[in-house]
């Protein structure tokens, strides 16, 4: 598509949504501040460099076999880099604490420090990111039992507190370091694959656990803490410790972030309608954006319906600035980068739609009882050039429009990732 017809198209579709009220250029500035979460984790399949041939545990699973994952913590920089230079805005990337740069050596979850992750964090300013964080429960011998922070032993518990502490000290010296909070979240695969007596005695350990370690206050210039709820996993069908009702619970209580994962509710439940509820009670909220397919299976993001209701809500609450979006999934049966791109430029189309609302147009429909109205302009709206505004947006940030990130990809495939054998 050439330049003139790129502005042409643009130009059109920022007059039709004029004729609805809606700044076009405002919520193409708007989606320029969003910062997305991008996951480390999708490029090499969850292996992470503390032991790259052990095997996932804990509920976390990997499935494929696509040529060309990041073998190295240098692969894995690079293939995100690649992935930054073909989407448009500035981002984040999030670190679990299994991706330090460990120079060769064993180090276990207790003794991770700043120092493993300083090379991340040059990297990050190099390449104009910023980072966050996540402590690694999963994929380790001391999990064997299937509890961790809500262990019956003690020593198990001393020793994941141990981590946890030493991840957020790591998440704020990151924060302090890149001049920005860095968001540090906590989710652990505790639970049972049978039936369970001991669920109030499990959630009181996790409680007294969580207590002992944030009692160490960092202030929220450099940290900010979130706890993540799950239904269920791999190896705890039956139960788990730190359930959506644990954890909202105790957000609410010690006045923490609360991470909503889209996979880790029933089949059948959203995250949508959650946000405007969790809201009242929360100073913010953490998105692990996914594609479920009937389970937490962790699929590559697609411009669904309830990714763009995820959004539509961030945006119709007037709390954007509450909640940060992170995406989470791993999929190793296609081009690994390839999937970052498309789930990344997904999540941007939905929060543009989004953006391109006449939210006090459609709010006074409400207040006068005019639904029909609003119904009507909800539909037409579907039909709405927006994608033409994402195009003119990604051509002014200097990347490949259209699908033509596609051979930007393959070119990438043939001449790095397939090479790693």
């Amino acid at each position: 598509m050439k330049e003139e017809q790129i502005k042409k198209a643009y130009e059109d579709a920022r007059a039709q949504y004029a004729k609805l009220g809606v700044d076009a250029d405002k919520a193409i500035e708007q989606l320029n501040n969003l910062s997305i979460s991008i996951h480390c984790w999708q490029a090499d399949d969850v292996s992470g460099f503390e032991n790259p041939d052990g095997e996932l545990t804990g509920g976390i699973q990997t499935t494929g076999n696509y040529p060309g994952k990041a073998r190295t913590i240098e692969e894995l920089k690079r293939d995100l880099e690649k992935v930054i230079a073909l989407i448009p805005g500035k981002h984040r990337i999030s670190l679990h604490a299994t991706y330090g740069d460990f120079d060769g050596e064993f180090v276990d979850r207790d003794k991770v420090e700043p120092k493993h992750f300083q090379s991340w964090i040059d990297w990050a300013k190099k390449n104009d990111v910023k980072l966050d964080f996540n402590s690694t429960f999963f994929s380790h011998e001391k999990t064997n039992s299937g509890y961790t922070l809500s262990d019956f032993d003690p020593e198990i518990r001393a020793f994941w507190k141990d981590h946890l502490r030493q991840c957020r000290r790591i998440a704020a010296e990151i924060g302090r370091q890149q001049g920005d909070p860095c968001i540090h979240n906590i989710w652990i695969p505790d639970g049972e694959k049978d039936k369970t007596v001991s669920r109030y005695e499990h959630r009181k350990l996790l409680q007294e656990s969580l207590d002992e370690v944030l009692k160490e206050k960092i202030s929220t210039e450099y940290l900010k803490d979130c706890i993540e709820c799950k239904l269920f996993g791999i190896g705890s069908e039956s139960y788990v410790v730190g359930s959506h009702e644990f954890y909202m619970g105790y957000a609410v209580k010690n006045n923490m972030l609360l991470t909503l994962d889209a996979g880790h509710f029933h089949p059948t439940e959203t995250i949508s309608d959650k946000l405007s509820a969790i809201l009242l009670f929360v100073p913010e909220i953490t998105l692990h954006v996914s594609r479920p397919e009937r389970w937490d299976s962790d699929h590559v993001v697609i411009l669904t319906d309830e990714l763009l209701a995820i959004s539509q809500e961030i945006v119709r609450s007037g709390q954007m600035d509450r909640v940060h979006i992170g995406l989470d999934y791993f999929d190793a049966s296609i081009n690994r980068i390839g999937a970052y791109v498309v789930g990344i430029r997904s999540a941007q189309k939905a929060m543009l739609q989004a953006l391109l609302e006449p939210t006090d147009k459609l709010r006074d429909f409400e207040k006068k009882d005019k639904r029909f109205e609003r119904m009507a302009w909800l539909e037409e709206l579907k039909a709405m050039p927006w994608n033409a505004l994402y195009v003119y947006y990604c051509n002014k940030q200097g990347v490949p429009i259209g699908d033509e990130y596609i051979k930007s990809i393959q070119e990438y495939e043939t001449e790095v990732t397939s090479r790693r054998v």
